[in-house]
């Protein structure tokens, strides 16, 4: 009979369908964890305790690993005691009561208007040219995330609405306005796509080989622009989701609009783009609140 950690495995590959990205974390969280018990002279991962699960996280946070990493570590560790539990090889979820350490949460790096001006400003009739400026467009137009961009089938476009279907995690579709910059971006990609995209491709976004566009080609492309347009700073394509968000954000205050726009199951995630320019907050704080305003200059 196969060992509990290989029926794990192939009920998350054969059931649960994941992908081989995701299958390739849990067990690698997996092992790290059985390879830890076995160099503290520890019983098996399947025996492991709460106890052996908690010392296990702090050495990894005295390591220096963050606590989101810490997170997935620890959901990982559940949901293969939580199939134990279904197994009936185990009685108690070990992991189940275990919290990592919070770390503090960063605020996204964006780039302002200026900049995405001088990044987008290609007008070049290359035909990589041509592409890589609609897609840029596009990232910054609809906030994308680079697997969503890079999936992106021709089906999925309808540049007379103006508006595209992307599919992001957990396979939810979500549809997305198109801006009128990148609109014309894009329509231009599309009249030229035929010279690179073999017949049959349904990417919109394609390589020179005329297969689907790598998501490390797309970043790799970033960067070249980067450097092209002079930019110091470096570029990569969640930087412009980011500044996506934080310029809606700030444009409109919909909190709730941004959300559905970026796709996040949990609005907690998006509060990090309300970031709005202190000075701004303290311009509207001045004028809207009654111990703040100055005094008028006639005497009641």
């Amino acid at each position: 009979m196969a060992s509990p950690l290989q029926q794990f495995e192939d009920y998350l590959q054969h059931e649960k369908r994941y992908s081989t990205h995701t299958l390739s974390g849990y067990k690698c969280d997996l092992t790290q964890f059985s390879q830890w018990l076995d160099e503290k002279g520890f019983d098996d991962i399947v025996d492991a305790d709460s106890l052996n699960v908690r010392n296990w996280v702090a050495s990894l946070h005295r390591q220096g690993i963050g606590g989101k990493t810490l997170q997935r570590k620890l959901s990982s560790l559940r949901s293969f005691y939580q199939f134990l539990i279904r197994k009936q090889l185990l009685k108690n979820n070990p992991a189940v009561d275990i919290r990592a350490p919070k770390t503090a949460r960063t605020l996204p790096k964006t780039l302002d208007a200026d900049t995405l001006t001088q990044l987008l400003e290609i007008n070049s009739d290359d035909i990589l040219a041509v592409r890589d400026k609609a897609i840029m467009e596009l990232f910054y137009s609809s906030g994308l995330r680079l697997s969503e961009l890079a999936n992106l089938d021709i089906a999925n476009i309808d540049l007379q609405e103006s508006s595209l279907r992307a599919i992001g995690k957990g396979n939810k579709t979500r549809i997305l306005p198109i801006g009128r910059k990148a609109i014309e971006a894009i329509s231009k990609w599309i009249h030229r796509r035929v010279e690179l995209a073999n017949e049959d491709e349904q990417a919109v976004f394609v390589s020179q080989r005329g297969t689907r566009i790598s998501v490390r080609s797309v970043q790799q492309r970033l960067d070249y622009w980067r450097k092209k347009q002079g930019l110091e700073q470096h570029i990569h394509p969640h930087k412009l989701r980011h500044s996506f968000a934080s310029h809606i954000l700030e444009s409109s205050g919909d909190l709730r609009a941004v959300q559905e726009l970026l796709g996040h199951a949990d609005i907690s995630t998006t509060q990090i783009y309300t970031h709005l320019d202190f000075q701004h907050l303290a311009k509207v704080y001045d004028k809207a609140h009654p111990r703040a305003r100055k005094k008028s200059s006639s005497h009641e």
